[in-house]
């Protein structure tokens, strides 16, 4: 049986040393346990394969349709597509904002339909169209939504601006196609092509969120567009900014 060990001031009983040794000792054990269990999970170097109790990860070849170019990519089948746009692809334009899909920052346009790209698998892309606001633009030439965005100055800081942009413009087509939204007033009557209200804007945006509060300026400039306001003449007289 282990002799009991008390103290007194700056001296422990029995002769084991002094309390700040015991102290320093046993730090130094927590700290190897702890050590022990990280390295279970976590490889040595991050460029190792990941290793996840004694079994390799798995990886795979993607083949993805980026902005009309085509890329293979070597992935680890856990990765995101925003880590393989940023990390692999070098886009970095859809932002890693919360990570966990509630802000809206890495949006992207996957096959025409907006998508959280921090959710989204890369190897769940494979063969899908993926759109990021770097595919947008045409050459200097602005799409209508960035266009009407620098023309409202719907914007601030920027960071959430990316998501923000790609949102809308998948969001005017799903318009166009009748889909509903929790603000729709007739499911039953619902056309295509619809024109979208104030509040209905709103609502099919509230995923998106901007933290500077710029939302008026972001729901004018997504009128304009609807309307037709953002026009060729906008696009040009923005990219000469």
């Amino acid at each position: 049986m282990n002799e009991e060990i008390t103290f007194s001031g700056d001296k422990a009983s029995p002769k084991d040393g002094s309390r700040r040794d015991f102290l320093k000792k046993t730090a130094v054990a927590g700290i190897g346990i702890a050590a022990i269990n990280i390295s279970d999970v976590v490889p040595a170097v991050a460029s190792e394969p990941a290793v996840v109790n004694g079994i390799p990860v798995e990886r795979m070849l993607v083949a993805l349709n980026v902005n009309g170019k085509e890329h293979t990519l070597p992935i680890d089948t856990r990765t995101s597509m925003l880590d393989a746009l940023r990390e692999q692809l070098e886009m970095t334009g859809s932002k890693k904002g919360c990570d966990h899909g509630q802000c809206g920052a890495c949006t992207v346009i996957i096959d025409g339909r907006r998508q959280l790209s921090c959710l989204t698998l890369a190897a769940m892309c494979d063969g899908r169209k993926v759109t990021t606001i770097e595919g947008l633009a045409e050459g200097d030439k602005l799409h209508p939504m960035q266009a009407a965005f620098v023309e409202r100055d719907a914007m601030q800081c920027g960071y959430c601006t990316p998501g923000q942009i790609c949102s809308a413009v998948a969001m005017l087509e799903e318009a166009k196609n009748g889909d509903a939204s929790f603000a729709t007033q007739n499911l039953n009557a619902i056309a295509r092509g619809q024109k979208l209200t104030k509040a209905e804007i709103q609502e099919r945006m509230s995923g998106n969120i901007c933290r500077c509060g710029a939302y008026p300026n972001i729901v004018a400039a997504i009128e304009d567009v609807q309307a037709g306001g953002a026009n060729e003449a906008v696009c040009i007289q923005a990219c000469s900014r």
